[in-house]
């Protein structure tokens, strides 16, 4: 398993221990320079996008892996954390069938 399958699969599974609905991974990688994997996923509510949040730094830390960046947490609407090479968007559940960031990537858009 290489590095950024390792941290997909750590995001995934903190993803899932939390309850968020609808995980996409898109590998953008021949798209942009800024990251070789986006992964989307919502929330119920701005609590539970926060806890997503959460959940992911701490197995993330706890594997040794560092977050970047992170922005949006206070509002928890629309929650994006930074791990170089995989960017984590975090929606809450209404502002990601507004925004529809996977129709701007779906070319390679990687069923999990």
């Amino acid at each position: 398993m290489t590095e950024v399958e390792n941290k997909l699969a750590i995001i995934k599974e903190a993803i899932e221990d939390k309850k968020g609905i609808d995980i996409e991974v898109i590998n953008i990688s021949k798209l942009t320079t800024i990251a070789d994997y986006f992964v989307i996923v919502s929330g119920n509510s701005s609590n539970q996008a926060q806890a997503i949040a959460d959940g992911i730094d701490e197995k993330m830390m706890e594997n040794g892996y560092e977050r970047l960046a992170m922005d949006g947490y206070q509002s928890g609407r629309w929650i994006l954390l930074d791990y170089e090479d995989i960017i984590v968007h975090i929606f809450h559940r209404e502002d990601r069938e507004y925004y529809k960031l996977e129709r701007l990537w779906k070319e390679d858009r990687i069923q999990q």
